[in-house]
């Protein structure tokens, strides 16, 4: 798979399954497979753009969205109040492993600190 046909297009465009939690004509929202918290999903932008500081510069009103929907999704799921983590991977050194910058939603537990060792995210 070349670096612009990331797994988001493919199943933005249904060639490849996943737990969909949410769709509009800019964002969708997709169950991580491999879970770090019991709620973990992935918005995403259907626009591609490498990383979250790419798409920064590039649109920061969709950057505003991203953001905007996973604080929905996190009412949705019951976590809004509990509290939920926000997480953008950007290149490899912080873990990105699918060059199509997505929005890891986190929680349903206490998550504790940030240095107890990485996260397996993408």
């Amino acid at each position: 798979m070349s670096d612009m046909d990331s797994l988001f297009l493919r199943i933005i465009e249904r060639e490849v399954p996943a737990d969909i939690v949410r769709e509009d004509e800019r964002v969708i929202a997709i169950r991580d497979i491999n879970p770090q918290a019991p709620t973990h999903v992935l918005v995403v932008p259907k626009k591609r753009y490498r990383n979250a500081a790419e798409l920064a510069v590039a649109d920061p009103e969709l950057l505003a969205e991203l953001i905007t929907v996973a604080r929905e999704i996190a009412a949705q799921e019951g976590i809004e109040e509990s509290g939920y983590r926000l997480l953008f991977n950007t290149n490899e050194d912080a873990g990105q492993t699918i060059f199509h910058v997505h929005l890891h939603l986190l929680g349903g537990e206490p998550l504790g600190g940030l240095t107890g060792g990485p996260l397996k995210a993408h």
